[in-house]
């Protein structure tokens, strides 16, 4: 079993899940998007508090999709969550997809769409 890091994650939970740069999601930060597990809770995303392409467990906000984008544990700036709410709304059907087996990582990544103009670092 892995250490429980800030937002309830565990370091073998990302290892389940997809995890996505910068470059292709256009967002400041990088984020993790996976299938359910089933999962006793509806559909989230994992989202670096800090900007680049650093990836740490213990740095990490928890974003719920519905009914609307908002975080469940950790922190955003008002900025961050904008962009991450932008994102979610452009890419919620692949996301959901993943999340509910329908598509793997690779399948999801092909179907993902940067918001544009990405977010700078």
């Amino acid at each position: 079993m892995s250490e429980l890091g800030r937002g309830g994650t565990t370091a073998d939970e990302l290892f389940l899940m997809t995890n996505l740069f910068p470059a292709t999601t256009g967002l400041p930060m990088v984020v993790w998007v996976g299938p359910s597990y089933g999962a006793p809770h509806d559909v989230r995303v994992k989202v670096m508090q800090a900007h680049g392409t650093r990836m740490d467990p213990g740095n990490l906000a928890v974003v719920g999709l519905r009914p609307r984008p908002h975080v469940v544990a950790g922190r955003l700036s008002a900025a961050d969550l904008r962009a991450v709410t932008q994102w979610i709304a452009l890419n919620e059907k692949a996301i959901l997809d993943h999340w509910n087996g329908l598509t793997d990582g690779a399948q999801l990544a092909q179907r993902l769409q940067p918001i544009s103009p990405p977010i700078p670092p």
